[in-house]
């Protein structure tokens, strides 16, 4: 039975599903996916949101190409934080990939669900600005009380934000990024860790 008679998803469509532990289960969101005939329908069990990479969604982002309709049964299920939900939809939108939000009614192919597009990628340039302002003003302010640092980062806070921004896009991995800044990928990803927490 489709619940959703009314959606409209031009190309492939694609379906994502998501739980955050072992415990829980697919079902209601592989219904509702079947439901809107899926082409293919990709899954994490038991996999956090909060994780930037999860072996469903980055096979599923390896077979996208422009026109396919991306599928969920609710926009948390795509991901949890807001810096790496932000990245996604505007990598989307760069390839020319749609996205389909059940729950919450985003459907990109729409003038409205076009809107949702552009106010993700807002929020994602708010927060980098605003995570770059607060860490620099943080730094000069403890320089001022004297305070000691100690070993400083090797990544500043625009080489983080712009790393991060490269990643969502995918343009290139994590692997070239981090050559490109003469670091090792591990530090990168802990950069990105601190990009996370300071945006939550």
């Amino acid at each position: 039975m489709n619940f959703w008679p009314d959606i409209e998803c031009p190309g492939r469509r694609i379906g994502y599903a998501r739980v955050s532990t072992k415990d829980q289960k697919l079902r209601m969101q592989l219904e509702a996916l079947n439901a809107l005939d899926c082409a293919e329908i990709f899954r994490d069990h038991g996999v956090s949101g909060a994780k930037d990479s999860r072996p469903g969604l980055d096979a599923m982002l390896r077979i996208l190409r422009p026109g396919d309709s991306v599928v969920v049964f609710k926009l948390d299920r795509l991901g949890r934080s807001v810096m790496h939900l932000s990245g996604l939809l505007t990598r989307f939108q760069h390839e020319g990939v749609h996205f389909v939000s059940l729950s919450e009614g985003i459907n990109t192919t729409t003038p409205g669900g076009k809107l949702a597009y552009h106010i993700f990628s807002a929020v994602a340039e708010f927060q980098r600005d605003i995570i770059v302002e607060n860490t620099t003003c943080g730094l000069m302010a403890a320089r001022q009380a004297g305070k000691r640092l100690g070993r400083p980062f090797k990544l500043s806070p625009d080489a983080i934000a712009e790393a991060h921004r490269l990643m969502a896009l995918g343009e290139v991995d994590i692997q070239s990024i981090a050559a490109l800044n003469d670091v090792h990928p591990r530090t990168l990803e802990r950069a990105f860790a601190r990009l996370e927490t300071e945006a939550a």
